[in-house]
């Protein structure tokens, strides 16, 4: 019984509506629902090539519609700003704002993921990523998704030197913490488990 993915996503499910309820009770005071943080949260985590609102669209897997009235809410509220691209003018790009980071530093709507997790080991965890992002990876592909990922796991990620990396794709280097941020662009170095 324990070998049947169907329980993997049983857990999933579960785990996936404690969340929600968790980001309903983070946001609540403030009028926000569990996918305005979720949007929150992809904006601290995401890189300089990814901020866009069709990129958040594709990775919470929501509308443009939805995703539009989100961005117009969290706006509203002063969470997030918007700015115009660099290179071409008519890319909008996110960013969270003072405020935006200081909400979620506040309400850390992670807290309690971590305070369940916080007594597995740091090799059980690994273990757990790579089994849940090759699923998500195999059905993102099954179903024409964009996968997304961290950048230092992607094979464009090229370490020259300790200090310096750069991203073959968008042919820029990029900063140490920008390597630890995910992108839409990522191609995985390996979709397969090695079990």
């Amino acid at each position: 019984m324990l070998k049947n993915p169907i329980v993997l996503l049983d857990i999933v499910n579960r785990l996936a509506n404690v969340m929600r309820s968790e980001y309903r009770r983070v946001g609540g005071e403030e009028g926000l629902q569990p996918v305005h943080i979720q949007a929150l949260l992809f904006l601290q985590q995401v890189n300089r090539f990814s901020n866009t609102p069709q990129a958040l669209a594709e990775y919470l897997n929501v509308t443009k519609g939805t995703i539009s009235q989100s961005l117009l809410l969290l706006d509203r509220h002063g969470l997030i700003e918007r700015y115009q691209d660099d290179v071409d003018k008519r890319v909008v790009r996110l960013r969270l704002s003072a405020l935006g980071e200081a909400f979620l530093e506040e309400s850390n709507p992670a807290s309690l993921w971590q305070s369940g997790a916080r007594e597995i080991s740091a090799h059980r965890i690994r273990y757990c990523v790579t089994v849940l992002r090759a699923i998500l990876f195999e059905i993102q592909s099954l179903n024409g998704g964009t996968p997304f990922g961290v950048c230092n796991n992607c094979i464009y990620y090229q370490r020259k030197s300790q200090r310096i990396h750069h991203c073959a794709w968008f042919g820029e280097r990029l900063t140490g913490p920008e390597t630890r941020k995910i992108c839409r662009e990522q191609a995985p170095k390996s979709s397969s488990l090695s079990a």
